[in-house]
């Protein structure tokens, strides 16, 4: 048993080495919050937003990964954005605290098809350790014996494109190699670029509904594994442009499409300045599924100081 034990930390522990220097993303961009994918998405819409997120992963399991973010945005200007994200984020024996600072602009390619491009741009600054337990039976030709930590700098870059209610976006995180001299080079890449997808069309139906299936894709870098969330939302608007909104998400890596990662609904609502957003998933990975509740995603938002820009560039999608 005490070998056991002592395998699945050191798996633990090598597994984190690869951590994106960036807070996980689950379920948190389905609460009309996309900010937390692109940086080209800061300074779309009306008003100063600030959205504050809870993320417990694999609940019953002991240390298992959470994480907890801020992510602000408005419009300077009237046709930039600027945003701001904090965030902090543990998994078993590692920790990492960081924030993002963010500028984003907005064209105008068509005026009369309502074509958009957005820019945007993120210095990135991460804080990362590991704490390791007291393992005096460890064997000696452990990658990691003792706690570590560093600092590191990095950037995200963004591009945005809309056509009425078509939106597709591409960002790259963690663009430049970041510092590993506090670890075993064996085991801990240097590169941690991953690069996102996110695409998706509104669809107006009669009644003030709208209906938003939206795709998003992930590919780490460091060792080429990929993963696709499917989504679905129907949002429901009464005559003050409030609204109440349901969903679902499919998550799967992308070599096994028919064995999903995880599978749950979301509900969530705003009315006036005030929004909230809940998701739970299921995890169906068989290693997991008997051990742990799921995975559970809060978010609560705040929309201040409401008000219309010259130029629908940053007009949100959403009468939000």
């Amino acid at each position: 048993m005490k070998k056991i034990l002592i395998s699945i930390f050191l798996l633990a522990v090598t597994a984190s080495y690869s951590q994106e220097l960036n807070v996980p993303v689950a379920t948190q961009y389905l609460a009309d919050n996309p900010f937390v994918i692109s940086p080209s998405y800061a300074g779309i819409g009306d008003n100063f937003r600030i959205n504050l997120n809870g993320y417990k992963q694999w609940v019953g399991v002991e240390d298992s990964p959470q994480s907890q973010a801020l992510y602000a945005d408005f419009r300077v200007m009237s046709q930039s954005g600027v945003g701001m994200t904090l965030y902090n984020d543990s998994n078993g024996n590692t920790k990492q605290a960081g924030g993002k600072l963010t500028f984003a602009h907005h064209i105008i390619l068509d005026y009369y098809t309502k074509q958009y491009l957005s820019f945007g741009l993120s210095y990135i600054y991460n804080s990362f350790r590991i704490d390791l337990p007291d393992y005096s039976n460890l064997p000696p030709d452990a990658g990691i014996t003792d706690n570590r930590s560093t600092s590191n700098n990095n950037f995200e870059v963004g591009l945005l494109y809309r056509n009425r209610n078509f939106y597709l976006s591409g960002t790259a995180t963690n663009i430049l190699k970041k510092d590993i001299d506090f670890a075993s080079t064996k085991v801990e890449p240097n590169l941690l670029t991953n690069y996102q997808l996110y695409t998706g069309y509104i669809i107006s139906l009669p009644n003030r509904v709208e209906l938003e299936p939206s795709a998003f894709y992930q590919l780490f870098q460091s060792d080429g594994r990929s993963n696709t969330d499917l989504n679905i939302k129907y949002r429901k608007f009464n005559r003050y442009e409030d609204y109440w909104w349901v969903g679902a998400t499919y998550r799967f890596l992308n070599d096994q499409i028919g064995k999903p990662l995880g599978v749950g609904p979301m509900v969530g609502f705003t009315k006036g300045y005030f929004s909230m957003g809940y998701s739970y998933q299921v995890t169906l990975d068989e290693n997991l599924v008997s051990t742990n509740s799921g995975t559970h995603s809060l978010t609560i938002g705040f929309r201040f100081l409401q008000g219309v820009s010259n130029c629908p560039c940053t007009e949100s999608p959403v009468h939000d």
